[in-house]
């Protein structure tokens, strides 16, 4: 499950909000609300989309994809 509180300190740090992440990925804003709070999963795809859009290194995916 995505680490909810390190994708979204992560967000206000490059000040990107959830309608704009939604857009770059090409989900609808809910979706990504939804996603982001562990409502519904992300294909790994979306992660990677997420990941390089929020500049996360391959190194500290899993600690935003696969954390708690």
């Amino acid at each position: 499950m995505p680490n909810t509180d390190k994708i979204k300190s992560r967000m206000g740090e490059l000040r990107i909000t959830q309608t704009e992440l939604a857009r770059l990925i090409g989900v609808a804003t809910p979706t990504i609300c939804q996603k982001i709070n562990n409502i519904r999963p992300f294909s790994l795809d979306e992660a990677e989309r997420v990941a390089e859009i929020l500049k996360i290194c391959d190194a500290e995916f899993g600690k935003y994809f696969f954390g708690s």
